[in-house]
C-alpha cells in the first residue's frame, strides 16, 4: 500500500499507522482551510460536468488560515460509473484541507493529460454533539466525465493549485480506468458487503484485484463509522473511519469502479436527508434511480450483457425500521418498471440485483420478512437471475427458490435456469468485518467439504419487529470465513453467468452456473 502524503513529513509518515496519520491531520491541520474556487473546464477529448449535483452543499466557510496547496495531497480516490458505463465515469477523492481550483487531468496516454476538468466540492461538517465521537470537517471532490469512448482505457490524475499530477514528481499518482465495451464481451465482476476497516478488509481488496474485475458491487455496510447500525443518533459515530476506509481501498477503487449501495450502518442519522447526507457527500453514483437525493443507493446500469440494479433495503426492512417506508413506495414502483425495461432490452441476457438485508439467510440476522414481502414477487415476475446480499457476515447460498420453496436443488458445481427453477440468493457478507456463525448444530458446507443437505431451524423478521421461527431446506452452501463473490459473464450462442465464491486465501468455496432457457 502506498504511503500517504497529506503534508506529513515522509520520515514521520513511514513510522505512523493510518490511525496515527489521521490523528496527526485532525489535530494539526483540520482547522486550517483554503477557499475552493472554480477550476478550468476541458473540451475536445470529453465533456466534464461538475457542480450541478442535487447533493451539492453550501459553500466552504471563509478560511481562517492558509496552507500551501503543495502540502495538501489528495487521497481516497474512488471511481463509479455514471448511468451509462460505456461513456460515463465519476472520479471522486478526498483532501484533508480545502484547496483552490481542484480538478482532474485526463487523457489517452499517461504522459498526455492535457485535458483538465474542474471538480465539485462537497464538504461535510460533523460537529461535536451527542453520539459523535469526533468532530471533523471533511472535503470530498467529484468530477463527472461524460462523452467517453466505449471500451477505452483512460489515464487520469487529480490535483489542485500547488499539486499538479502531470508534474514529474507526482507521476506516481496517475491511475487509469476502462469504460464498458460498446457490445457484450466476456468480463468478470466481484461483490461483497460488510467490509469495514482492518487487516481482513484490506486482504479482501488484494484478492479482489487478482480477479481483474470490470467493476465491484458493495452490498452495503461500507465502513462502520456508525457503530450500532440502528439509524439513530444514539448509535455512536466516528466520521474519521471514512478517512481510513477510503485510504485503505484506494489501491483498488482508483481503477475499479466501486458501486456501493446502502446498508443499515450507512444510515448516519446526523446527516439529512434520512441519514444519507454523508453518502451524498462521499460518493458519485449513477443518477438512474427514481430520486438520487433521497435514495442515492438506488440506481441501475448495464455492462455488456448484464443489467445491474442496486436497491436500498432500509426502505423495506422489518428488522431495522429507522427508514422503513421512507420512499413511500416509490422505490418498489421504480424497481418494477426498471426490471421490465431490462427484460425487454435487446442484448441483455441477465439481470443481477444487489442490496444489503438478506432475503434468505440462516445466520445471525437471518431473513428479512420485509424484503420478502415487498420485492420477491417482483423478482420472480421478471425472472431475476441472481440476487446478492450482505448483512450477515458469512457466505451462504440458496438453492433456486420459486414461490418461497426450493424450485430446484443447485449443488456445488451445478447449474440453474431462472426461467424454470427460480432464483438463487447469495449472502456475500464476508467482506472484512467481524464474522458471524450459523445456528447451533448446523455445519458449514462448501466446496471440498460438502455435508449432506439438512433442514435448518432459523427465523425471519416480521413487521412487528418480532422474529418468527421457520424450518428451511434452501440453505445449500454455508461458509464462515472472509470471502468474496466473483462472477464471470459470457454472451454469444450460450450466454451464462459462472458464479464463484472465493475464500480470502483464494481457494474456491462454491461455484455454479446460471443459464436462461438451458
Amino acid at each position: 500500500m502506498d504511503l500517504p502524503d497529506f503534508g506529513i513529513p515522509p520520515q514521520l509518515a513511514r513510522r505512523m499507522t493510518m490511525a496515527e496519520q489521521h490523528e496527526y491531520l485532525r489535530t494539526k491541520l483540520s482547522r486550517r482551510r483554503t477557499l475552493v474556487t472554480a477550476g478550468a473546464v476541458a473540451g475536445g477529448l470529453l465533456t466534464g460536468c461538475a457542480g450541478n449535483s442535487p447533493s451539492s452543499p453550501a459553500a466552504v466557510p471563509s478560511p481562517t488560515a492558509s496552507v500551501p496547496g503543495s502540502a495538501v495531497a489528495p487521497f481516497g480516490r474512488h471511481l463509479a460509473f455514471g448511468a451509462d458505463p460505456r461513456t460515463q465515469m465519476r472520479i471522486s477523492w478526498q483532501v484533508p484541507l480545502a484547496v483552490k481550483k481542484p480538478y482532474v487531468r485526463v487523457g489517452l496516454q499517461p504522459d498526455d493529460l492535457s485535458r483538465k476538468i474542474e471538480a465539485e466540492l462537497r464538504d461535510l461538517h460533523t460537529p461535536g454533539q451527542t453520539g459523535v465521537r469526533l468532530a471533523l470537517d471533511q472535503y470530498y471532490l467529484h468530477t463527472a466525465l461524460d462523452g467517453l469512448r466505449p471500451g477505452t482505457t483512460y489515464y487520469y490524475g487529480v490535483g489542485h493549485d500547488g499539486f499538479d499530477p502531470a508534474d514529474p514528481s507526482r507521476r506516481s499518482t496517475i491511475s487509469s480506468f476502462r469504460t464498458a465495451p460498446a457490445s457484450p464481451e466476456k468480463f468478470v465482476f466481484t461483490a461483497f458487503g460488510d467490509q469495514g476497516v482492518g487487516t481482513a478488509a484490506a486482504a479482501n481488496d488484494n484478492l479482489l484485484l487478482r480477479q481483474n474485475p470490470a467493476f465491484h458491487l458493495h452490498a452495503g455496510d461500507i465502513c462502520y463509522a456508525d457503530g450500532n447500525g440502528r439509524g439513530l443518533t444514539s448509535d455512536g459515530y466516528d466520521p474519521g473511519f471514512w478517512d481510513l476506509f477510503l485510504k485503505q481501498n484506494e489501491g483498488v477503487a482508483r481503477s475499479v469502479p466501486w458501486m456501493v449501495t446502502t446498508g443499515n450502518h450507512d444510515m448516519e442519522a446526523w446527516y439529512s436527508p434520512d441519514g444519507y447526507g454523508g453518502q451524498l457527500a462521499r460518493w458519485s453514483l449513477p443518477d438512474s434511480g427514481f430520486d438520487p437525493r433521497s435514495a442515492p443507493g438506488v440506481y441501475s446500469f448495464v455492462y455488456g450483457n448484464v443489467g445491474v440494479v442496486a436497491l436500498d433495503a432500509n426502505d423495506v426492512s422489518y428488522e431495522i425500521q429507522a427508514n422503513f417506508g421512507h420512499t413511500g413506495g416509490k422505490q418498489t414502483k421504480w424497481l418494477e418498471k426498471r426490471l421490465a425495461e431490462l427484460r425487454a432490452a435487446e442484448g441483455i441476457d441477465f439481470v443481477v440485483v444487489y442490496f444489503h438485508h438478506c432475503a434468505y439467510s440462516t445466520s445471525s440476522h437471518a431473513s428479512d420478512g420485509g424484503v420478502r414481502a415487498e420485492w420477491l414477487p417482483v423478482f420472480e415476475k421478471h425472472q431475476v437471475d441472481l440476487v446478492i446480499n450482505g448483512h450477515n457476515h458469512v457466505y451462504e447460498r440458496t438453492d433456486a427458490i420459486r414461490g418461497g420453496e426450493v424450485g430446484r436443488p443447485v449443488p456445488v458445481g451445478g447449474a440453474t435456469d431462472p426461467t424454470r427453477d427460480g432464483i438463487v440468493y447469495v449472502t456475500a457478507g464476508g467482506g472484512g468485518r467481524d464474522l458471524y456463525g450459523f445456528p447451533a448444530g448446523v455445519k458449514e458446507s462448501y466446496e471440498g467439504r460438502v455435508h449432506d443437505h439438512e433442514s435448518v431451524e432459523t427465523f425471519q423478521w416480521t413487521k412487528s419487529e418480532q422474529p418468527r421461527k421457520e424450518t428451511v431446506e434452501w440453505s445449500r452452501v454455508r461458509y464462515r470465513g472472509f470471502s468474496l463473490l466473483s462472477v464471470a459473464a459470457e454472451s454469444g450462442a450460450r450466454p451464462r453467468l459462472t458464479v464463484s465464491a472465493l475464500a480470502q486465501s483464494g481457494e474456491r468455496i462454491d461455484h455454479f452456473e446460471v443459464r436462461r432457457g438451458a
